[in-house]
């Protein structure tokens, strides 16, 4: 019940966009830029991101980074994250600039939620010489996202998906220390720790299942990272889960594009010459994400739908 109430909470706070016919996003989430260390997950899979976030901006997406882009719970000083992601960062500016970047924190970059914390990481950073430069001033990371449809008020919130999760949530600072002092370095021989939905099937599960039922109990579709299973709906309950950027060699997420959503990947394949491309790949979809609107009156009991 604590993931349903967290979920009501974030959806009742959260940011409204308004989205149509005309509107691009895209939607990546458990990126966890690390230090480029050999704890650092990411770093695998830094050139498949990169050459998606070029492509995105090319194409004229409006970028949502859906929670734990950053990994701060192993790393103390943001700024070794900066150091190791110049070129990942540089990007995300150009959709900060260009006003398409939504920028949502997770648990692993929780203290993102603190404004001054936010402002001291992205207002400005040093350049060459060390000087204070400006990066991405007024940034400010949100907890929840309602994405509305401008024309039949269809609604979808975007969440990480960590809300109602005990050790994620509401004891995540002492979580936060056990990565810190032990499982960063288990991470390096491939170790995960049972507190993270990732790896525990069991609690993987649960976390679904309250998403699920609090879907269906408000009539609102969900799109969310944190377990890091990507997720598309195949019984009409409109759970979407864009999955993450540190499987072996690949990314996934999801892509809304106008009135339709679909599942996508992105990895290194050789063409017919031996040589390498990032090629992206729809996984799912697409579909009419009307096909996944509420098939009763807001305020009246549900009834199981032809899709819901």
């Amino acid at each position: 019940m604590q993931t349903m109430g967290r979920l009501t909470e974030a959806y009742r706070h959260a940011r409204v966009e308004e989205f149509g016919a005309d509107t691009k996003y895209v939607f990546l989430s458990d990126i966890h830029r690390g230090d480029g260390s050999i704890a650092d997950e990411f770093a695998k899979n830094k050139n498949i991101y990169v050459a998606a976030l070029e492509w995105y901006h090319a194409e004229g997406y409006t970028y949502v980074e859906v929670g734990d882009g950053d990994e701060l719970w192993e790393n103390r000083d943001w700024k070794h994250i900066l150091w190791a992601n110049g070129s990942p960062y540089r990007r995300l500016k150009r959709f900060f600039d260009d006003g398409r970047l939504i920028f949502l924190y997770g648990n692993h970059n929780i203290q993102l939620q603190d404004p001054a914390f936010a402002r001291a990481c992205f207002d400005t950073i040093p350049d060459d010489l060390g000087r204070p430069t400006p990066f991405m001033p007024g940034l400010e990371p949100l907890g929840s996202l309602v994405l509305r449809h401008r024309d039949t008020g269809q609604e979808i919130l975007v969440v990480h998906g960590h809300q109602g999760d005990m050790a994620n949530d509401q004891l995540w600072p002492f979580t936060m220390w056990t990565f810190r002092v032990f499982w960063k370095y288990m991470h390096a021989f491939g170790i995960r720790s049972p507190s993270s939905p990732t790896r525990n099937m069991f609690k993987r599960h649960k976390v679904e299942r309250n998403y699920r039922k609090w879907i269906i109990e408000h009539q609102t579709a969900l799109i969310c990272g944190h377990t890091h299973r990507q997720k598309f709906p195949r019984d009409g309950v409109p759970y979407f889960n864009t999955g993450c950027c540190t499987f072996p060699a690949y990314i996934t997420g999801i892509e809304l594009v106008g009135d339709q959503i679909q599942l996508i990947g992105w990895r290194i394949e050789p063409d017919e010459h031996r040589y390498l491309h990032v090629k992206r790949r729809v996984l799912a979809g697409p579909e009419p994400i009307s096909v996944y609107q509420s098939p009763h009156e807001p305020g009246q009991p549900y009834r199981p739908g032809p899709r819901w």
